[in-house]
């Protein structure tokens, strides 16, 4: 076979990593409080055929299990590995004879445990490297795949709560961060098209991930958390193509000498630090977080929002305080970077004071005071709409004070969707704010409870913006 058409092959393989017709679980037990059976009992929602493996077990819950993955009668598309590490090489050459097409591998005792488990990935690359199956991990959390109901994970779902399906695709080389992740995103009620764990990237890596999800139609964003770069020409190179038609936002951990060092104890990858791999990323439009929370907020902004064409931000306000610390931080370059607080035209101006109070503000930021109403709310955020100096705004939607009522969720609700101007809410107070937020994002509009965070986002949505304008693409994203 040649090389060409093996990579081919291979490539297509992805996809039942992803999109598998059958499972088999090897390690798979009836047991709740083995991996194995948390595993075994998470796969009875995957709609497909699932065969349970298991050297020491007839029958796990009723159903045959099979002493080996050869034994299975059937085809095999995936097959997850939970046996301890020593066993498994062994089990790879099962899943060759097979003819699996992709092999999963949870368990860890590898690379990142020093010197013998190297041998044993070694091992496996060995046993791997004339087939044409794909293997994720070792010491990896596995995939999740919501429209698949597909979830090898073995981290209790009580514990840590699944998104539903949507629009982002998350790679990740932690485990214990994805599961934070995805337990954010299912508080928020954010959904993902699915979740793919690298662990040690033996074999499936950040740029095969990357280039099998930019050609999925659902997927709207991509991010990825990774510790190292298995090929950081080939990344840019595939983020090059990507970022014109889809936002990719990239979590760099390891970016210090030390945290370099504890990448290598945590999956044996070596990250290094680099300040040119930082500008070679930002030059082919990749939006880079500098933590767990900077990842879930621009993803989730890029995946329901527009870019922000201009660094020109109106702050709409019922809070002096609010504004003032807003526009400290839209004007700081280490959070706001390029943006700065526009300049209303006169016309607007004369406008807003059409329905306020004559004590409110209409400069900039838009203080409406504690009087505000859902009208006034309503009529600034039309006015500024149409205002030319204003590429984006900044709307604290403050629910303390006496005047406004639910109808105020619908109109900021109705703006968001439909404004010339992208618009970024902030929503800051306790039990009844939190209430209204979680009513606005179960609908996709993402709401910041903290001012910094609405800014960087702002910021985001601009760099984006100013991206696709270096590359040709227009307001409307055509070229």
């Amino acid at each position: 076979m040649s090389s060409r058409r093996r990579v081919k092959e291979r490539y297509s393989n992805l996809n039942y990593l992803i999109h598998p017709r059958s499972v088999a679980l090897i390690g798979a037990s009836s047991n709740r409080l083995k991996i194995g059976g948390i595993m075994w009992s998470y796969l009875q929602s995957f709609p497909g055929r699932k065969y349970p493996v298991n050297i020491k077990q007839e029958t796990i819950d009723g159903v045959k299990a099979y002493g080996r993955v050869s034994d299975i009668p059937e085809d095999v598309d995936l097959a997850v590995i939970a046996v301890p590490a020593r066993s498994v090489p062994s089990v790879i050459d099962d899943c060759i004879r097979k003819s699996v097409k992709a092999v999963i591998v949870i368990s860890a005792g590898f690379g990142e445990t020093g010197e013998e488990g190297r041998k044993l990935e070694e091992e496996i690359k060995n046993r791997i490297a004339n087939t044409n199956m794909v293997l994720l991990g070792p010491n990896t959390l596995g995939v999740y795949v919501p429209s698949e109901s597909l979830d090898t994970m073995f981290v209790l779902r009580e514990k840590s709560r699944r998104p539903p399906d949507g629009p982002i695709a998350y790679i990740s080389q932690s485990g214990a961060s994805a599961s934070g992740f995805m337990d954010m995103a299912e508080y928020h009620q954010y959904g993902i098209s699915a979740f793919v764990g690298l662990g040690n990237k033996l074999d499936v890596n950040e740029n095969d991930m990357l280039e099998f999800f930019s050609k999925d139609d659902k997927t709207k964003v991509l991010c990825m958390h990774i510790e190292s770069f298995a090929d950081g020409r080939r990344l840019l190179e595939l983020c090059r193509k990507i970022t014109p038609y889809k936002p990719v936002v990239i979590l760099k951990a390891g970016r210090t000498e030390t945290g370099a060092r504890a990448a290598m104890l945590h999956t044996g990858s070596m990250a290094k630090p680099s300040q040119a791999m930082d500008g070679a990323l930002k030059q082919v439009g990749v939006i880079r977080a500098n933590d767990l929370l900077e990842l879930f907020d621009y993803s989730r902004i890029l995946a329901y929002q527009k870019p922000i064409f201009g660094p020109n931000i109106v702050v709409v306000t019922s809070g002096g305080g609010y504004g003032v610390i807003a526009a400290d931080y839209i004007e700081d370059r280490n959070v706001g970077g390029e943006l700065r607080m526009a300049e209303l035209s006169h016309d607007s101006k004369k406008r807003l004071r059409e329905k306020l109070p004559s004590f409110a503000s209409v400069n900039n930021p838009v203080d409406l005071t504690g009087n505000v109403t859902d009208e006034m709310f309503d009529h600034v955020f039309r006015i500024v709409n149409e205002d030319e100096n204003t590429d984006g705004i900044l709307a604290f939607l403050l629910l303390q004070t006496p005047y406004t009522t639910d109808r105020l969720v619908e109109i900021a609700w109705w703006w968001f969707k439909n404004g010339k101007k992208p618009m970024v809410p902030c929503i800051i107070g306790g039990l009844h704010s939190e209430e209204v937020i979680r009513m606005l994002e179960s609908r996709g509009m993402p709401v910041f409870p903290d001012i910094r965070r609405a800014v960087l986002s702002l910021r985001v949505l601009y760099e984006r913006g100013k991206y696709l304008l270096k590359i040709g693409k227009n307001r409307s994203g055509a070229g």
